[in-house]
């Protein structure tokens, strides 16, 4: 069977599907780049703005000019220059002109043009009006000059600047932020005079570097210390303050990446926190709706009230309302600088399109070195354009004063030839240029007294040439000349730095903690012998009193507040932690603690204990050893628990005792056979953990028979007293009656009274 004949196409070019869809991706790929998302490093501007600003400079709408509706320079845009959607060219014009947005807004608007917290609020462009600003002038002053190509525009008919010649950095002033397919731009603003400064210092110090092609980035990168003391940090419109290390904006300048983290401004006034500046493109209404979604949760307990009191004189003043004088402040703000966008990092990527049209990353010095050799061509290109102009000038002048000094008969060839242009050629040695201008120039021009203004003009024309002619010969004079202009307009349209340096000063953000953020209220935590726990609010609660379950009853209880960690003992001497305010509550009967912990098999728990980490607390077993522990250290994670005291064999831990802070305290501990020593507490060591030292000497047979145990230890502060506790009766010694009991540590200590020798509980009265 023969392959089908397949038909001849003419007119249509037949390349591979691979081959068609990688050149498409490409050349969108391109266009995007260097047509839509990154700005030109000369005068750091985009396609579509740079077409609105000439659009607007066309339109004689200057600085001193009256504003014209805004959908008159959309229209001319889009129609000359820029042939896409009006909305999205607006958009463009807005953000020009908000200056909560550009560092040095571009364009002057008049009607609504957004505001902080919403910046897409602007009104339509057929209410607005707009107007270039004073600052315009940077970009526009020399356009005129020959200091730059021009191009056509999409249909031909007109012609447009290729790009604006810049009298100043303007891609660091006022920065950029774009993205295009597999590159994005990310330019963080710049003061101008700090900027210029840094460019002067390249120009005076650094000369060679503007002379060569390439430049190391090694080199580059060696000049960001001394440029970082012009400019040490970006500069953003709003006042926020940049708490940055200076190590992280030092790698940004150096690699040309990074991010810059921005804090909000605030102060105390009358017992509130004022906030008056808030960070790059944040939205006040936004804040505050964060820090009012914590205070629904009751994540922010501290905090009262909340206002926004911005008006026309204070841009920005937001009030947050402490519930006390007693809420540490500056804690409270390290929390929201952490959880709101009161604090907020911005990345950095100092991404442009360089002079030979390719995207390339900078550092600041690769930026103003690349910059200083685009200004430098505009103003050679400028100064030869001049002296164009000059040269013109002169040849004119002197045609013109050739016909002067023989009026007579210039006046005679006009008169009587058919045509004098080729007369006067001949007749005075003249180009077609200057016959042509004496033929244009009017009669009262050739008055007596224009021969003196002839001849004046040729002179300071000349003095021009001759200036412009060195300074175009000698490389020195022409950087003195662009350092000069670029000081004089640093000075002119520059102002001082509104984002002040903060790093290593102020707070560190840093989130509340659960327990920080709880309400802090008394709680008591009450644990029964066979481990049911609940919490009861208050401490007048006697934990006896309550109701337990059948077989059940009381077995230790500790106070504290429900922000704090309970610390359970088990049997095995290993400590368990649970948020006080997460556990359940005393109306009912618990719950069984082993349901949020896991101890080991055959453990029971022996008591609690509940406070602040640095509280102290006493561990001891009946065997007859302890020692002083901070709480904090028996905080744990693991539903495991961690291992806190080391308990002999035969042996358990008594319930953990609170220890005051006092000096002079003492311990009372008693055995179960009526044997009570009182000792001072600092004879007891501190441990994290441990078995501790001897407290009281428990015979090792009589404990190993099961015949004497430490029954109780409690502290006494200076001056209390000792309430001894046996069956349903109970000793109450006071300070002069322990005498007999005093000792020092690990002795055997003195007999109770027959009577109270079962002691059970030992308790402090008074002190």
């Amino acid at each position: 069977m023969t392959d089908p004949v397949r038909p001849a196409f003419h007119g249509f070019e037949q390349i591979p599907l691979r081959e068609y869809a990688e050149r498409a991706y490409l050349d969108y790929s391109m266009y995007v780049v260097l047509d839509r998302a990154l700005p030109y490093l000369g005068d750091g501007l985009k396609p579509v703005q740079r077409r609105i600003i000439y659009a607007m400079s066309e339109l004689g709408l200057s600085a001193g000019a009256k504003p014209k509706k805004s959908a008159r320079t959309v229209g001319d845009v889009i129609g000359k220059f820029h042939p896409h959607g009006d909305s999205a060219c607006y958009e463009s014009m807005v953000l020009m002109a908000q200056p909560f947005s550009f560092r040095y807004p571009l364009v002057d608007g008049q009607g609504n043009w957004g505001a902080q917290d919403d910046p897409k609020s602007f009104a339509a462009m057929r209410y607005t009006e707009a107007r270039l600003t004073r600052f315009a002038e940077v970009l526009l002053a020399e356009l005129g000059h020959g200091a730059v190509d021009w191009v056509p525009n999409f249909d031909g008919t007109l012609d447009e600047p290729k790009l604006l010649p810049a009298r100043l950095p303007h891609v660091l002033l006022n920065g950029a932020s774009g993205i295009a397919v597999g590159l994005a731009t990310d330019i963080p603003p710049h003061n101008a005079r700090e900027v210029a400064a840094a460019a002067v210092h390249l120009l005076r110090e650094r000369p060679g570097l503007l002379d060569r092609d390439a430049v190391a980035a090694e080199e580059l990168a060696a000049l960001t210390p001394e440029l970082m003391r012009h400019v040490p940090a970006p500069d953003y419109p709003t006042e926020a303050e940049i708490v940055s290390p200076p190590e992280e904006l030092a790698q940004i300048y150096r690699e040309g990446t990074g991010s810059v983290r921005l804090r909000a401004r605030w102060e105390k006034q009358d017992g509130a926190v004022v906030i008056t500046a808030l960070p790059y493109q944040v939205s006040g209404s936004k804040v505050l709706e964060q820090i009012a979604a914590q205070m629904q949760a009751k994540k922010l307990p501290m905090v009262e009230d909340l206002r926004d009191e911005s008006d026309h004189e204070w841009p920005v003043r937001l009030v947050v309302e402490p519930r006390s004088n007693r809420v540490d402040v500056d804690r409270l703000m390290a929390h929201l600088f952490a959880t709101t966008d009161l604090e907020k990092g911005y990345r950095v990527n100092l991404n442009a399109i360089a002079l030979d049209g390719r995207p390339r990353r900078f550092g600041l010095a690769g930026f103003l070195v690349e910059w200083l050799r685009f200004r430098i061509d505009c103003v050679r290109r400028r100064l030869e354009h001049r002296q164009e102009k000059v040269r013109a000038r002169l040849h004119l002048l002197e045609g013109l004063l050739a016909a002067f000094l023989n009026l007579d008969e210039v006046i005679r060839v006009i008169r009587h030839e058919d045509e004098p242009k080729p007369a006067l050629i001949e007749r005075f040695s003249l180009t077609d240029a200057q016959a042509e201008f004496i033929l244009e120039t009017r009669l009262r021009h050739l008055a007596r007294l224009e021969e003196m203004k002839i001849r004046g003009e040729q002179d300071e024309l000349a003095r021009e040439l001759d200036e412009i002619s060195r300074t175009l010969g000698s490389r020195k004079l022409l950087h003195r000349l662009v350092e000069g202009e670029i000081e004089a307009d640093a000075e002119r349209y520059g102002d001082d730095r509104r984002s002040p340096l903060r790093a290593g000063t102020g707070l560190v953000a840093a989130a509340l903690s659960e327990t920080e953020l709880l309400p802090s209220e008394p709680v008591t935590v009450v644990i029964s012998a066979k481990g049911w726990v609940r919490a009861a609010k208050g401490h007048d609660v006697d934990p006896a009193a309550l109701s337990y379950r059948a077989g059940d009853a009381f077995l230790h209880a500790a106070r504290g507040r429900s922000n704090q960690l309970a610390v359970f003992l088990d049997s095995t001497g290993r400590s368990y932690s649970l948020p006080a305010h997460a556990l359940p509550s005393a109306r009912g009967q618990g719950e069984p603690l082993a349901a949020s912990t896991a101890p080991p098999p055959g453990a029971s728990f022996v008591g609690v204990a509940l406070g602040d980490p640095e509280d102290l607390v006493l561990l001891a077993t009946d065997a007859g050893y302890g020692f002083v522990a901070r709480l904090g250290d028996l905080h744990t994670n693991h539903r495991a628990g961690k291992a806190a005291v080391t308990v002999p064999q035969g042996a358990l831990p008594l319930p953990p005792r609170p220890v005051p802070e006092p000096e002079g305290a003492h311990l009372a501990a008693a055995t179960d056979a009526g044997y009570l020593l009182v000792f001072p507490l600092a004879d007891l060591p501190r441990l994290a953990r441990g078995k501790g030292n001897k407290i009281l000497n428990v015979p090792k047979k009589r404990f190993a028979a099961g015949e004497e145990r430490l029954a109780a230890v409690v502290t006494l502060p200076p001056g209390a007293s000792l309430r001894v506790h046996s069956g349903r009766q109970y000793l109450t010694l006071s300070p002069n009656e322990l005498a007999p009991f005093r000792g020092d540590r690990a002795q055997r200590g003195a007999r109770l009274p027959r009577g109270y020798r079962r002691v059970e509980a030992l308790e402090t009265v008074g002190g």
